[in-house]
Parts: C-alpha cells; structure tokens; sequence
C-alpha cells in the first residue's frame, strides 16, 4: 500500500465522521422531525378541549369571599372558581409532594413512574400505582378515558398536550377547579366549602392532607359518608410529608390527633334571592362578590326565621340592612322561608312593590320643613276634616284635637298628614320622592292625590331604605348597593337641617306612644330612629330604622296580598327591627351633628310666632321647636271658614269689652286682639282656652258680621250627666240616637274622641256604647260648631 493512502488518525484532532454514523445521524434527524410531523398532525386531528373559562357552575360570594348560593351548571355541578394564589399553601405542598413531586420538572409524563407502576402490577396482579403524573390526571379529569392500556395511552398523549399548549400554572389550575371530590362537587374550594365549612385558603395541615387524597377515590373516601376510609387516606398522607421530610414531626403528630369531620354534603343556601338576582343580571359570571357580611346575614336569617315561626303559616318577612357610609347591603333577607312554599319563599320581598303605609310621612314634614311651612312643635289639627271629598281617618279611628307636627308625626296621625300634603302639594310630593329614589307606583292613568301620602301608591322595600339614609346622610339619598361595581347614585332628597330635624323627631319617640310591652324595648333602643307603618286592611308591616351606623327595613305580610288582621307595624314589624338593631355592630358611623341651619326656638300656640316677641296674653302654651332657617311660619290658616279662621283677629270693643261691627261706633271705644284656635280644634281646648279665645258678644245696635258664622248646634237625645244601663236580660249592647240640632250640612260624631259616623243636618244617627264607664260624645260641624255630652253607661 502506498504510504500517501494510508489514513493516519492524529492525536487529540476530531475523529472523522464514517459514513454509517453519518447515516444514523440523518436517520435520527428525519425520525424527530417525523416525530414532530406526526404530533403536530394528531394535535390537529385530535385538538385538546379545554373547559370554557366562562361556562359551568356560578357561585354568589359575601364580601369575605364566604360563598352565600351556589348554582349549578347544566350538569348539576357545583364548582367555585380558584387558583393556586387562592388556595392554602398547605394543600399545594401536600398535594405536590404526594401526588406529583416532578410537576414543575416533567413534560407531563414521567417515565419512571409508568415503569414503576407497571412493575408494581405485575409483580402483585394488580395496580398498585398508576404512574399517572398531575398533568394525566387533569388529562383524564377534562376527557373521559377507559382505565385500559389503550386508554392509557391516550392519557399520554393528552398529558403531552396540555404541555405543549399550556403552562404548568394553567394546568394546575384546571386541576384545582376540576378534580372529583365527590358527589356533584368539583374543586377544591367547593370541596373545603361543602365538606369544611371554611374557604381553601384556611386549611390546616390535616385538612390538606384530606382533600389532597380525596380525588383518588372522592366516592370511596367521601369524609361525610366514610369518615374513617377518610382518616386512613388522611393519615397516609401525613406520613409520606413526614417521611419526605416536608412537614416535621411534631406538626404530622398534632395533625393526625384532628378528628375528620364533616358537614354533611350540602350547597350553600344564604342570602338566596339576592344571588338568584345577581346570577340574573350577570348570567356569564362564574364568581360574583357582593356586599353582603355573611356572618350578620346568617344571624339574621335565624332571627327572622325564629321570629316568623309565631306568625300565620302563610306569613313572609323581608329585611334590608344598608351601611350608612357606603351604602352597600350588609343583610339581605328576600323571604322569611326560601324551600316554604306555603309562606311563598321564592317571592323577593325586597323588590316587591307594596302600599308603604305611613312609612312616607317623614319625607312629607321634611319637604315641609324646607318650604318654611312648619316648625316641629307648628300647630295642626288632628279632628274630623273634608278634603274635597276625601274625608281621612287615624288608624285607631280616634282623633285628638291640637297636636305638634312632631306629635303628629310621632303618632302618625293621618288628619294632619294629609292637611300638610295638600299644603306642599300631591305632584310635587311625588316629584321630590321619584329624584330621591322612590318611585311610586300609581294605577293607570291616576294622577297623585291626597291618598299617597296614607299608602295609596306602590314602592319597595329597597327603595325605602335608601330614601332613609337620607336622615343619615345629610338629607342625601342613594341606591342601596349589593356589588362593588354598582353605583350608589346619591341624590338631594331634603336639606341637612330638614333631615337632621326630623330624624330628631323621629329618634324621640315617647315609650308611650306605642304602648303596652313595646314601651320598654323603645325605651331601651333610645339612639334609633324609627317610624312604622301599615296599609289599608292589615296587608302590609313596615318599620324602618336609622342609627348611625345602619339603615334597617322590615316588612312583614303575606305575598298574595291576603290581609293579616291584627297584624300591624308597631306590634308585628317593629319588634324584629329592634332585635336586628341589637345584633348589629353598634361602632362606627357618623355622629349626629346638628347643622347651622337648625336652631331651637320657643313658640306660642295657636298663633305660633316665637314666645320672645308675642304678647304673653296671647301665648296660651309654649312650646321648644327646632326651626329651620330661622323660620317662624304662623299655623295653618283654616279652609272655607271665612273670618272664622285661626290666628290673630283684632277687634273694635266698647267700655264692656262688647263687639263694634262695620261702621258701628262707641264713645270709649279701643282695639283688642284675640288669639283664636282652629275652630276644629275647638271641642279639645280646656274651659279657659275656649273663654279666652271666644269672640266678644255684638253691642247693642251693631249689625252682624261674619264673625258669628259658626252656628250653634245641640245634641238632642241625651242629657248630660245621665246613666246608661242596658235593658233586662239583655245581651245586646247599649245603643242611643241622637241628633244635631241648628246644624246645617255634615257632621261628625266622636265617641271619646273616636269617629263614629256622620249625620247630615239634623238626621239621626245611631250610636253603640260598647264598653261601660264614662262617655264623651261630641258633634262637630265642618265650620267649627260642636256640643257635647258626657255620659255614663253601665253593663
């Protein structure tokens, strides 16, 4: 051979490459890149489908993030939206260290584990260890796959794409939303909900340890039907964190003393119809969280639930309670009984639109006090009245002559209430109340009258308790808010001044007022403000309270719109206002503050001018009002009454003090002035009042004038002073007929101050004395005149 061909390798140079290897090279080149050809075809062949972000289950949360209901997606499963930020560190830690301690290392599948769980079968017959990585199983747990060898390669597969198309913190998630925890609970957050009663994000080390098994065999190991299948699970768990050392000693030892106990399997069911509202207006949201405090919205449920059990079986109940301050809704009770059929548990209360009763007239004297037409101690007059045709009466039926606006509104007397509206004006009422939030709900076609302000419109509950934040607020209304995002929509309701005075008025309530055992517990609730009402035929209960911290409502009725006799405000409704208010935090909030707008000043009845700059003779009671605006309207001049009209009258009097009429003169003659008191007031004044207030008698020779308007009237059928007793062997009780002598038009009679009826002229009318004792029977003439009897009637 010649010595130029012979090939001589040099030391430390490259070894030249053969043609075999060479060979091998391009092989394994082209068999990755068939490889890849063919992945990348089966991918598209069989593409990887993923859960939809924005499909299935929907959960409402409190704003702690305590899920309060739970819906179900078109499965029936029931599953809270999670990721790994949200959970404990506690179960990732356990559930990475026993399920898959190479995640973050592998490409979704771990060669070593498939070896060694297909060693384990065959040497003990059966599976021992499946080999499956985190990744093959959310593979398995997103696409149903057979437990068979083909399947299994499947599972490869699909865990090659998850890879390939998401990240390791993609992947975990689905697996935290999607693993089987038994029964239709998907995820771990369901899961510690449904089994736990807490949120993932608290669980302690053998909790961790729990659901981190559970997955394995969610049926098998269910911890509420199989506790002890369950602590075995559990206790595996703990040893193999301690063997790895992950968890030490001490804390795998305490772990293991914790008993495993668990709820029974059951959604949660708190502030229903309000999520059910939410899951409405959001349907696409799968994690709604509201304002809602859950542990006073639980507290709260229980109350009303206990309180309504003594209630009629078809009775329901709402509740609203708004924080002042940021107008969000911390209670949210839509029905008293949400699975109760029979007390109509789906019906939402809150939104449901009902007559609001007298729960209207705080904004009516509010309205009033701005427009400078009262004070709160103004004189009004609570008595029999024609309103254009509108004769109102008081709930009890009874009437009481000269009482305060504050009185008035206090006792929610509807004569004087209805004398107001007419002043301020139905349409404007109604305007003021639609920019602060209510609207009233009127029939077709109607128009605002004098009936609104005694409950002869629609509102709902919700409506009302934002309107009354207002005396929280500054006179400032909002829209109660049950997310974040909603917007609270503050409007101008009434003046600070108005709004601070009548929450004054309304926070006074004398324990009397009510009467019988209501009287200690207002006694007790002193710094809330509170007014109730009641619609025509027992059909609606409100009360509705202010502290500084907290707007509450409460409603109580039947949803069919049946009446519930008996059942009323102030001893149905008002009750459970208090007990709310005493579970509710107390701290917090805005102290009152008295605005510069709002003095106190003493008036005079009837003429109502300020005491320092009356007459003494004419200030028959003084009285300490809050004025506004350093207004000093004087009382309401009376209606259709021409010169018989309330206020300062001054007249022409000769040296007897006697009445000079027209162009009528004496030699000594000098003015005098008289205080005079609505006529219709007249029948409640004392002896003294009614003498200082009378007219002087016309002198001698005088004309008439139209001063002597007021006809005298008699009862005739009665003698004062007589007793009543009913006939022999009677069961029926005493009855008279009277009537009113001189008397021109209607009148009306009272019965120790309670309507009875109404005659005409001199008709008859037939009165029942129902109870023995002493009498008051009085009739009242529309232009003042009245007379009366007092009587006595024995059983």
């Amino acid at each position: 051979m010649p010595l130029e061909s012979a090939t001589i390798p040099i030391a430390g140079g490259p070894t030249p490459a053969t043609p075999r290897r060479r060979r091998w090279l391009r092989m394994a080149f082209a068999g990755v890149v068939l490889l890849l050809l063919a992945a990348f075809i089966l991918d598209r062949i069989f593409p990887l489908h993923l859960p939809a972000p924005d499909t299935g289950s929907t959960v409402v949360l409190a704003r702690d993030g305590t899920p309060l209901r739970a819906f179900a997606d078109s499965d029936g499963v029931w599953r809270y939206p999670t990721t790994a930020k949200q959970v404990s560190p506690l179960y990732l830690t356990a559930l990475l260290h026993y399920e898959d301690r190479w995640f973050y290392r592998h490409p979704g599948v771990n060669p070593y584990a498939l070896l060694r769980g297909l060693a384990g079968g065959i040497r003990h017959g059966h599976v021992v260890s499946g080999g499956s990585t985190l990744t093959m199983q959310v593979a398995r747990i997103i696409q149903p796959i057979p437990h068979t060898f083909r399947g299994k390669l499947v599972q490869i597969f699909r865990a090659l794409q998850l890879e390939a198309h998401l990240s390791k913190a993609q992947i975990l998630d689905l697996y935290l939303n999607h693993a089987p925890f038994g029964g239709p609970i998907e995820g771990v957050e369901a899961a510690s909900w449904a089994y736990l009663g807490k949120p993932a994000t608290r669980l302690s080390h053998a909790e961790a340890a729990l659901l981190a098994v559970l997955p394995q065999s969610p049926s098998r190991l269910r911890p509420d039907r199989h506790p002890a299948a369950a602590r075995a699970a559990r206790d595996k768990v703990l040893r193999r964190m301690r063997d790895l050392g992950v968890w030490s000693e001490a804390q795998v030892r305490d772990a293991a003393i914790e008993p495993v106990v668990a709820r029974s399997l059951r959604a949660p069911l708190s502030a229903a119809l309000l999520a059910e509202r939410l899951h409405r207006r959001q349907p696409q949201a799968r994690r709604i969280v509201s304002t809602i405090d859950a542990n006073l919205q639980r507290a709260a449920e229980d109350r009303v639930g206990a309180y309504l059990a003594r209630l009629p079986a078809h009775t329901s109940a709402a509740l609203l309670v708004v924080d002042n301050a940021t107008l969000e809704a911390r209670v949210y009770v839509g029905t008293s009984d949400f699975a109760n059929p029979q007390r109509h548990g789906y019906i939402d209360m809150v939104v449901a639109p009902r007559s609001p009763g007298s729960t209207l007239k705080p904004f009516l004297y509010g309205l009033a006090l701005d427009d400078g037409l009262i004070t709160s101690q103004s004189l009004l007059v609570d008595a029999p009245q024609d309103f254009g045709g509108y004769q109102p009466g008081n709930f009890d039926e009874a009437f009481s002559g000269p009482v305060s606006a504050a009185e008035a509104l206090q006792r929610s007397l509807n004569v004087p209430a209805v004398d107001v509206l007419d002043r301020v004006g139905p349409n404007r009422f109604v305007a003021r109340l639609a920019n602060g939030g209510v609207d009233l709900g009127l029939p077709a076609g109607a128009q605002p009258n004098l009936s609104i302000i005694l409950g002869g419109a629609s509102t709902r509950l919700e409506n009302l308790v934002g309107a009354y934040t207002a005396f929280a607020n500054g006179g400032i209304a909002g829209t109660p808010r049950y997310t974040e995002a909603q917007p609270a929509r503050p409007r101008r309701l009434l003046s600070s001044g108005a709004a601070w005075i009548v929450r004054d008025i309304l926070a006074s309530n004398p324990a009397d007022v009510e009467g019988g055992p209501l009287a200690g517990a207002i006694n007790r609730h002193a710094k809330v403000a509170w007014k109730t009402g009641t619609s025509y035929g027992y059909r609606d209960a409100w009360s509705i309270g202010i502290t500084d911290r907290w707007t509450i409502g409460v409603w109580i009725g039947r949803p069919d719109g049946t009446p519930s006799p008996g059942q009323y405000g102030a001893v149905t409704a008002l009750p459970l206002l208090f007990q709310i208010v005493d579970m509710l935090p107390a701290r917090g909030g805005h102290a009152r503050v008295q605005p510069a707008s709002v003095t106190s000043v003493e008036v005079c009845w009837p003429l109502g001018g300020a005491a320092a700059t009356t007459d003494p003779a004419l200030c028959r009671q003084r009285r300490r009002a809050w004025v506004l605006d350093d207004a000093l309207p004087p009382s309401f001049a009376e209606r259709d009454l021409g010169a018989w009209s309330s206020g300062l009258l001054t007249l022409r009097v000769d040296e007897k003090g006697r009445r000079l009429s027209g162009a009528c003169h004496a030699a000594h003659e000098h003015t005098i002035q008289l205080a005079r008191w609505p006529a219709l007031a007249t029948p409640w004044l004392s002896v003294d009042d009614r003498a200082r207030s009378a007219l002087p008698p016309l002198a001698p020779g005088c004309a008439p004038d139209s001063l002597d308007r007021a006809t005298p009237i008699r009862i005739a059928g009665l003698t004062s002073g007589v007793t009543l007793r009913r006939a022999p062997n009677s069961d029926q009780p005493l009855r008279v007929t009277l009537r009113a002598l001189g008397a021109h038009g209607p009148v009306q009679w009272l019965l120790n101050g309670r309507l009875q009826g109404q005659s005409d002229g001199a008709a008859t009318i037939a009165i029942t004395l129902r109870q023995a004792g002493d009498c008051r029977i009085t009739a009242l003439a529309r232009d003042g005149a009245f007379a009366t009897v007092r009587v006595h009637a024995q059983p």
